[in-house]
């Protein structure tokens, strides 16, 4: 367990994170990890609330694999999210049996 929150930072290859609990401003019961990455400027991230079980390990990970994926779904192809949908193809009718 992670002693009272605390913030940290590792390394992941050639990027840095640096996470930290921060409390929720319109639920300050609430607290979300919040982690910044080295490769992005001035962004920052609150994938996941925080727990008082959580572990360093099991944060690293986590963060790590939330934004692993935030990259693969950055790098595909842009889709129209408001074009509409073609209706679906019409399902041909069965030929009925021929009768003898």
């Amino acid at each position: 367990m992670i002693e009272a929150h605390q913030d940290f930072a590792f390394m992941d290859g050639d990027r840095k994170f640096t996470c930290r609990v921060e409390t929720s401003r319109r639920s300050p019961a609430e607290a979300w990890w919040w982690f910044h990455v080295s490769t992005e400027g001035e962004q920052r991230h609150a994938p996941f609330r925080a727990a008082d079980t959580d572990t360093r390990r099991e944060v690293q990970a986590r963060v790590v694999a939330y934004y692993d994926h935030l990259l693969a779904r950055r790098a595909e192809p842009p889709q129209q999210r408001w074009a509409r949908r073609a209706a679906p193809a019409a399902t041909p009718a069965a030929d009925p049996a021929p009768t003898p």
